[in-house]
C-alpha cells in the first residue's frame, strides 16, 4: 500500500527533477519529504528485537550501490524472490517507482534517483540507527547480529588486515558475528581480530582437519527480557573452494546440515525459546535449509547480498535478507511466548546518508582509521562518463573496465575476472578515486597473472563457474555472479547440465571460434593458487584509468543467455 507521504515524496523529487534543479536542490527536496524519524519509525511488538546487517565489506563511509538488473534464479528458485528485479520486484512488494524504497532496492532509473537521494549507508549512520533502537527498546530486549563479510573489501582493511573495521565495529558492539572473507586474512589473523573485537564468532560448520573438532562455538544463548535466545552461527560453507585453501589449511567447512540440526536440538534442550541461525550460506541455500531443519525460528541470511523488504516464510521459519555495504539495517520484533513466536513486525531500514545523522563517536573513529591513508583514498585516477557498477548475474560495467585494463596492461588476448558481488558504484560524470578502485578489487590475493591456456581449459573454467551458479540444487551453488570475460564471447544455456551450458566460444575481436587445442594468452586475477606472480590488480586498473583519463563503457553483447 502506497501512503500519502510516499506520494508527496515522489512528487517533491519529480518536481525538482523536472524543474532542472541542481543535485543539491533535488536532494534537499527529498530530505524535506523524508526525516530520520520516518526511516526509523516502527510499530514495536513483543519482547525481543533482532537487528541484523551483513556483507559490509569494510565500507566505513556512505556509498552509492546499484542493485542488479539481472539476478537469475534456477530450479525451484526460478521466478521467486530474491531473483526478481526492476519492475517485477517493485510490483511484487507494491513499491512506487521513484520512491526511496525503489532507489534502495532496484536498479530502475538509478542515475536520476541517485541524484535525488544521494549516498546510502556508512557505519556512523548504522550506529545512529542501532543506538536509537537500543534506546527505544532497552538493551535487555535487543540483539545486534553481524552476518559476516564485514572486515574485508577496502584499501584501509587491506593495509591494516581488517583492524580498521574491527576497531569501528567494536564501538558498534554486536552481540555475535560469523564470516566468510574474514578467513582470507588467515587463521591466526582472524582469531586476533575476533579477540580484539571481543565478540562471539559463531560457526557450527567449521572444524579442524585433524580431529574434526569445532574451531569456533556453534552457538550462544542470550537472555533477552526473560527469553532464552539461541544464536547459531554458519560461516560460508565453500570458503576453501571459492577462496584460497592455503589461507586456512587447518580448517574444514561445509553446509553440515546435521551440525545445524544438532545445535538446534541442543539449544532447545538448554531452554532456548527462540532459535536464530546467523548464516552466511546465501539465500537459496538457506531457503532449502529451512525446509529441512524444521525447528529454526529465524534465519538471518547473507552472502548473496540480497535485500528484501519482507521476510520469506518457509514453514515456521522467517528468512531475513538485509542487503550489503551498510545500505540497510534489518529490524525484526518478535513476541516470543512458551508456544513459540506469536507475532512479529519487520522492516528493512534504508540508511539514507543525507537523512540519518551520523553518530559523532563513530564518525570520529572512522576518520581516525582513515587518516593514515587519506591521500591515497582521495587520489583521483580519472573520470567516468558511464555508470560503473559491479552487480549483475552476467555483467557489470566496472567489471568491463577491469577486464579491459588487465588485457591491455598485460598484453593478453582474453581476460578473466571473478564475479564478486561486492564493489561500490561510481555515478557517471564523477571522478574515479583510488578508493573506488580498491572498493572493487581489495583482496589479499590480488596478483594479475598472465599465462597460456588452451580453448578446452577456457571452456572448462566457464562450465565450472556456471555450475556453481546454475546447479538446480542450491546446496551446490556458491552464490557469486558469472565470471567476467574480456576479448571473449560465448553462449550460455542455464538449464543445461554440467559441461553442456557453454557453447559458441569466440574471440571477440575477430569473431573466430575458440579452438580446443589452441593456446591463447590469458590474463586474470584472484587466482586461488599459492605463489601467483604478477602486479596487484588495483595498480593495473589505476594505471589504465590514468592513461585514458576519461572512461566510457559501451554496452556489450559478448554473452548470449538462453533459458533465463
Amino acid at each position: 500500500m502506497i501512503t500519502r507521504r510516499e506520494l508527496l515524496e515522489i512528487g517533491a523529487a519529480t518536481a525538482a527533477f523536472a524543474a532542472g534543479a541542481g543535485i543539491d536542490l533535488r536532494r534537499a527536496a527529498a530530505q524535506q519529504a523524508i526525516t530520520q524519524s520516518d526511516l526509523l519509525k516502527f510499530p514495536s511488538v513483543g519482547n525481543v528485537t533482532l537487528l541484523h546487517f551483513a556483507d559490509l565489506h569494510a565500507q566505513l563511509r556512505p556509498v552509492y550501490l546499484r542493485e542488479p538488473s539481472v539476478n537469475l534464479g534456477v530450479g525451484e528458485a526460478k521466478g521467486l524472490v530474491p531473483h526478481l528485479t526492476g519492475e517485477l520486484l517493485l510490483g511484487r512488494y507494491g513499491i512506487a517507482p521513484g520512491s526511496r524504497e525503489a532507489y534502495a532496492l532496484s536498479s530502475d532509473d538509478y542515475i536520476a534517483l541517485a541524484k535525488t537521494y544521494g549516498r546510502i549507508g556508512g557505519l556512523d549512520r548504522l550506529a545512529t540507527a542501532v543506538k536509537a533502537v537500543r534506546a527505544e527498546r532497552g538493551n535487555d530486549r535487543v540483539l545486534l547480529l553481524d552476518g559476516g563479510d564485514s572486515l574485508q573489501g577496502s584499501l584501509g582493511a587491506n593495509r591494516t588486515r581488517g583492524q580498521d573495521v574491527a576497531n569501528c565495529l567494536k564501538l558498534l558492539d554486536p552481540d555475535a558475528m560469523t564470516g566468510h572473507w574474514e578467513f582470507t586474512y588467515g587463521e591466526k589473523r582472524l582469531k586476533e581480530l575476533v579477540k580484539a573485537m571481543d565478540v562471539p564468532f559463531l560457526a557450527a560448520n567449521v572444524r579442524d582437519t585433524e580431529w574434526q573438532e569445532p574451531v569456533f562455538d556453534a552457538y550462544q544463548i542470550f537472555e533477552k527480557a526473560g527469553v532464552a535466545v539461541a544464536v547459531i552461527g554458519q560461516a560460508f560453507p565453500y570458503t576453501p573452494v571459492a577462496n584460497p585453501r592455503w589461507m586456512m589449511p587447518h580448517w574444514t567447512f561445509g553446509i553440515r546440515e546435521e551440525s545445524i540440526r544438532a545445535a538446534v536440538a541442543k539449544a532447545r534442550r538448554e531452554g532456548a525459546s527462540l532459535v536464530v541461525l546467523l548464516s552466511h550460506d546465501g539465500f537459496d541455500v538457506d531457503r532449502k535449509l529451512a525446509s529441512r531443519v524444521l525447528d529454526i525460528d529465524v534465519i538471518l541470511t547473507a552472502h548473496t547480498h540480497d535485500a528484501l523488504p519482507e521476510p520469506v516464510k518457509i514453514g515456521r521459519t522467517l528468512l531475513i535478507a538485509s542487503g550489503s555495504y551498510g545500505k540497510f539495517l534489518s529490524r525484526l520484533d518478535l513476541d516470543v511466548r512458551a508456544g513459540g513466536v506469536r507475532k512479529f513486525e519487520y522492516r528493512l531500514i534504508p540508511l539514507l546518508a543525507d537523512v540519518i545523522a551520523p553518530d559523532p563517536e563513530m564518525s570520529a573513529r572512522i576518520e581516525k582509521e582513515r587518516a593514515p591513508f587519506k591521500a591515497d583514498l582521495e587520489r583521483v585516477a580519472g573520470q567516468t562518463e558511464s555508470l560503473l557498477y559491479r552487480r549483475g548475474t552476467f555483467e557489470g560495467t566496472f567489471d568491463d573496465v577491469i577486464c579491459d585494463a588487465i588485457r591491455q596492461e598485460r598484453d593478453a588476448e582474453i581476460a578473466l575476472s571473478p564475479g564478486f558481488r561486492w564493489g561500490a558504484t561510481v555515478p557517471p560524470d564523477s571522478p574515479i578515486t583510488v578508493e573506488d578502485i580498491h572498493n572493487a578489487t581489495a583482496i589479499t590475493y590480488p596478483q594479475v597473472y598472465r599465462t597460456k591456456m588452451n580453448g578446452e581449459r577456457l571452456k572448462a573454467i566457464l562450465e565450472d563457474v556456471a555450475d556453481n551458479l546454475f546447479n538446480p540444487d542450491p546446496y551446490y551453488q556458491q552464490g557469486g555472479d558469472m565470471v567476467r570475460t574480456g576479448g571473449l564471447s560465448f553462449t550460455i544455456d542455464v538449464n543445461k547440465p554440467m559441461g553442456q551450458r557453454i557453447s559458441n566460444l569466440a574471440a571477440l575481436k575477430t569473431g573466430t571460434p575458440i579452438v580446443a587445442n589452441k593456446n591463447y594468452i590469458v590474463t586474470g586475477w584472484a587466482s586461488v593458487n599459492e605463489g601467483v606472480d604478477g602486479p596487484p590488480i588495483w595498480d593495473v586498473v589505476e594505471k589504465y584509468i590514468k592513461d585514458r583519463q576519461t572512461i566510457r563503457v559501451e554496452p556489450t553483447t559478448n554473452i548470449k543467455v538462453i533459458g533465463s
